[in-house]
């Protein structure tokens, strides 16, 4: 390599060192190559010399692997012979053209086996298969009539995935691969989610050879025999690949989005009847029943988590639900009033008011209650002539409500929601919410911030409880897929007037209006970026009226229709520009500020950001005009106009919001051209426009310490809460390496003289304490740094925590010989035992999962299912960590102890093991297979029936698991979080050994939506 190198001098290399994780793979490829080149030399070119090469290299690496002494030979076959009674063996002298160890493309051309052929022969020498396939055809089921009646015969497990996409599945093929052949079926119903075009078939070996076919063939006769079709042979020279496809359909195989299929029960059989017809357009899907799964979707249980936990840990009964519009609020509050319910009998269910401005809403929200509750007689509306008569769940619409408020109890509902809840500003909403007095009150909008410059959380104590992020909706098909280009426009904006955090919106009505120039720029990527622009429907986002006419007069005088709209527009004008674009009469609205909340035009397939949106919500809410799905759309074009601007405008918070990605990973993910965006999504920057967003981000991703030392100079304080938010800032970038809080006031002068030793030395162990998500450690935490009492004055209980927080401050033990020595050391340090306690608090405060308390005999050690822990807290609580045994000596991924005389195996996992963006020689080890199973690899060394393997297979010892996604997060080294027990399924191999747990308590549903390999 060096060597080439040295020839390509007019090449600049770029080189970075590996991540310890990737070495082994990397270096193995390279020694493989090596041993490849040395093989094929004229030296070793004849077999006794390549032998005697290959025993020296085995022997240098005291490897067991053998060398028959009468020559290179190849295993072909295993056979068993045919036994009465048993099942049939494999067909004798049938085996794949391609040797089981090899890989191919397959292309049914002239000289190939055809792939039909290769299947054949692979379900003839498999022990179990998985088929994957967006459909199944009857003439391409029967061509493998007689393989698969054999795989029935040997018994062989066979499972398949399908759909409904197109209706081109066969029912009666799936029928037969059922019945006759023994096969599981998984289908994939949801009209909205087509994502599944994946075709592909494993094959899994005994001996370990296993193989799989990865390509464009559905099971159908011209894919299998004379198609033009492309279609990769994997094998155990490609390991990572055959991982990630047996991984993948794993987790497929696990989810609630491919239902079971059993062709002897009349439901599953009418059910996929009706779907197969109204996906082929044979049946209206108005007939259909709406096939709502009463099971949410991902992102949905999040929320649910999320409210949950307001309510259980922070004692928060007033929550705000923030999701775009299209992507299932009503179903997450009618799951929420399902929860809220329990098992109560439809009688006694707490009284429920829905409350929306529209009838239509109205109606939809009752089907969807009734259908999540699975009770046609729910709930009554209150709206246009209908006026309930059991008044106890009650849809109602809010003028219908407003004008009989008085005669209403404040205590009359258990239970309000509030749809479309920015409109809780109008004096309407404003009489009922003040009048109400509810036991839940839940408020579901898309848009939390209003044009009015009124923001809706006050009535939430400026919270939002959950959020459906963007890049999730889109993940789950809920959303448009986007295409975001962001375009340098040379506008200089470091002149215009800033104030209150924006733009002066006047002095950009003037600097753009006008700008003939830009306009020109603005019409050329129109025509360059968006397929017909005659056909388009545009919302452009303007600075102001007189920018909104401009524009729509020079999009009218190239010859496109387009009008502006704007708060000076009749309402009557305004629905008909509405009308018209929907209908594809005209092809452009501009408007200032007029659209960002509250309109639903599913069909705009194209919006222009002509002004700069200093709000990261608001930069969303106007992308999301565009993200509602419709008939024929494929994806939204967004076109973003970008100037260059003054230093505090924050274009890293809307590309944060955009694409979820972490603050110290977004400004590589930008120059990278952001790799890991959802299914069907672009982010495209020009060369000036990446230039202007990296200038920002690194600007105030890191904002530099003087400044946050100036801004703390100019408002003193000494509550950290109170600076984050006057500052705009949050909880990272003020701990960050050896600085934090305490240490930012002191540099400011407001805490007189230096800072102390002790002071010194826990500064950067403050960040450690920024993810205590449990009440138990927060309040013991909490008391400990406030009232700093002697060690002996505690409980035994709050010992334990003590021990907890010493290790998490001092995971060396700190040089002192009792806890007391510690304690006392920290009990002097006034200002930063403050800074921990309002750090425990601040974290605590932004808990948004579902706890549950470890039971049993380990309930002593106070873990909290789901919570998260630092690795010196998981230590100290399983009694590892003491000042004879400290938490740092601990290097290794499981821990082998007793507690309390208990067996107990504590694993600690890292699912992301290489520091590199994308890794995938060490993807597959450790993974969620659903949220209830975890697929785990042991040390390099178990073996089954060693000790250790037994233990973990007969259940002897309690198996913690603890899981994290990555080594480093925003406040250093991450905690892990606890799943909890897990139980032994079952296992594949050995040194390591592959075993699948199964958990007591479902994994949280944000972590398992960030790890699972497939969602």
């Amino acid at each position: 390599m060096l060597e080439r190198l040295a020839q390509q001098a007019e090449l600049t290399p770029t080189i970075e060192p590996v991540d310890q994780a990737d070495q082994a793979d990397v270096l193995a490829r390279h020694v493989g190559r090596a041993i490849l080149r040395s093989l094929r030399s004229p030296g070793d070119s004849d077999e006794a010399a390549r032998l005697a090469t290959v025993r020296e290299v085995l022997d240098l690496l005291q490897a067991t692997d053998e060398i028959p002494e009468d020559g290179v030979r190849r295993l072909l076959a295993l056979t068993r012979p045919v036994v009465p009674g048993r099942p049939a063996g494999y067909p004798a002298g049938v085996r794949p053209s391609t040797p089981l160890a090899d890989v191919a493309l397959l292309t049914n051309a002239h000289g190939d086996p055809s792939l039909g052929s290769e299947i054949k022969a692979e379900l003839d020498t498999c022990d179990g298969v998985d088929l994957i396939c967006a459909f199944v055809k009857w003439h391409g089921m029967r061509t493998l009539e007689q393989q698969f009646e054999r795989l029935r015969e040997r018994g062989v497990p066979f499972r398949v995935i399908t759909t409904t996409y197109l209706g081109s599945t066969d029912q009666k093929a799936l029928d037969r691969l059922a019945r006759d052949y023994g096969a599981q079926v998984r289908v994939q119903y949801d009209p909205r989610r087509t994502r599944l075009h994946a075709k592909g078939w494993l094959f899994r070996r005994n001996s370990g050879f296993d193989t799989a076919y990865v390509g464009s063939s559905n099971l159908t006769v011209s894919a299998l025999v004379d198609g033009a079709e492309w279609n990769v042979r994997l094998s155990t020279a490609t390991p990572t690949l055959l991982e990630k496809f047996a991984a993948t359909f794993e987790t497929y195989w696990h989810s609630d989005e491919y239902a079971p299929y059993d062709p002897d029960d009349e439901a599953d059989r009418e059910r996929l009847a009706l779907a197969l017809r109204a996906a082929g357009g044979q049946t209206p899907a108005s007939l259909l029943v709406s096939g709502l799964d009463v099971r949410p979707y991902p992102h949905q249980q999040g929320i649910l988590d999320a409210l949950d936990a307001e309510r259980t840990l922070h004692d928060r009964h007033r929550n705000l639900v923030v999701a775009a519009t299209g992507t299932g609020k009503t179903v997450v509050a009618a799951l929420d009033y399902r929860r809220l319910a329990g098992t109560a009998p439809a009688a006694d269910r707490p009284s429920l008011l829905f409350v929306a401005h529209r009838k239509e809403i109205l109606d939809q929200s009752l089907r969807t209650y009734r259908e999540v509750l699975a009770d046609g007689m729910f709930g009554e509306l209150w709206v246009g002539g209908h006026v309930p008569t059991q008044w106890k769940h009650v849809f109602a619409g809010v003028q219908t409500l407003a004008s009989r408020i008085a005669g209403l109890e404040p205590d009359a509902f258990d239970i309000v929601v509030v749809d479309e809840f920015h409109h809780a500003e109008a004096p309407t909403y404003r009489r009922l919410l003040e009048h109400l007095a509810p036991r839940e009150l839940l408020g579901l909008t898309a848009t939390p911030e209003r044009t009015d410059g009124t923001d809706i959380r006050a009535w939430f104590d400026g919270r939002t409880a959950a959020e459906i992020r963007v890049w999730d909706a889109i993940g789950q098909n809920l959303l448009s897929p986007f295409h975001y280009f962001g375009i340098a426009d040379g506008t200089d904006l470091t002149s215009v007037d800033w104030s209150a955090g924006r733009y002066s919106d006047a002095a950009l009505d003037v600097l753009y209006t006008g700008n003939d120039a830009r306009a020109r720029l603005v019409l050329r990527q129109v025509e360059d970026k968006v397929t017909d622009p005659h056909t388009m429907r545009a919302l452009g986002f303007c600075a102001g009226v007189a920018h909104a006419e401009y524009m729509a007069q020079v999009f009218r005088a190239r010859g496109l229709a387009a009008v502006a709209v704007t708060g000076q527009t009749p309402r009557l004008d305004r629905e008909t520009a509405i009308a018209a674009l929907r209908a594809g009469r005209i092809q452009a609205i501009f408007t200032a500020d007029l659209f960002n909340e509250g309109v639903d035009i599913p069909e705009v397939d194209t919006v222009l950001f002509l002004r700069p949106t200093e709000s990261a919500t608001l930069f969303l809410q106007q992308l999301g005009r565009g993200l509602r799905l419709a008939e024929g759309k494929a994806v939204l074009t967004a076109l973003d106009f970008v100037g260059h601007h003054r230093a505090e405008f924050r274009a890293d918070l809307r590309f944060r919001a955009l694409t979820g990605a972490p603050r110290g990973r977004l400004a590589r993910d930008v120059e990278k051209g952001f790799p890991f965006l959802p299914s069907g999504c672009q982010i495209v920057l020009d060369r000036v426009a990446q230039d202007e967003v990296l200038r920002s981000i690194r600007t105030h991703v890191a904002m530099r310490w003087p400044h946050l030392r100036d801004e703390l100079r100019a408002r003193p304080t000494d509550d950290l809460r109170a600076f984050l938010t006057d500052a705009g800032i949050d909880l990272p970038q003020v701990l960050r390496g050896t600085k934090s809080w305490t240490s930012l006031r002191r540099e400011a002068g407001l805490l007189p003289g230096d800072a102390t030793p002790v002071e010194t030395r826990l500064t950067r162990r403050v960040r450690t304490m920024a993810h205590i998500d449990d009440p138990v450690r927060a309040k013991a935490y909490g008391r400990v740094l406030a009232q700093a009492p002697r060690y002996d004055e505690l409980t035994d209980v709050e010992q334990h925590l003590a021990r907890m927080l010493f290790f998490s401050l001092w995971p060396d033990g700190g040089g002192f010989t009792s806890y007391d020595e510690g304690l006392e050391a920290l009990r002097a340090e006034f200002a930063l035992r403050d800074e921990l306690r309002q750090v425990v608090d601040l974290t605590f405060d932004t808990s948004r999962r579902s706890l549950v308390p470890l039971e049993g005999p380990l309930a002593t050690t106070g873990l909290q299912i789901h919570a998260r822990y630092s690795r010196e807290e998981v230590l100290a609580a399983l009694g590892y960590g003491t000042l004879q045994k400290k938490p740092s000596y601990f290097q290794e991924g499981v821990l082998h102890t007793t507690v309390g005389g208990e067996e107990v195996d504590a694993f600690f996992v890292t699912l992301t093991k290489s520091e590199a963006d994308y890794s995938p020689s060490t993807l597959y080890r450790d993974y969620p297979i659903s949220p209830t199973l975890f697929h785990w690899e042991s040390q390099s060394t178990t073996r089954a029936e060693s000790p250790t393997g037994q233990r973990y297979r007969d259940g002897t010892s309690n198996v913690l698991l603890f899981v994290r996604h990555e080594r480093q997060g925003e406040f250093g080294t991450e905690p892990y979080t606890f799943l909890g027990p897990a139980t032994y399924v079952s296992h594949i191999g050995e040194k390591p050994m592959a075993i699948t747990w199964r958990l007591a308590h479902a994994m949280p549903s944000d972590l398992y939506a960030a790890s699972a390999v497939a969602l």
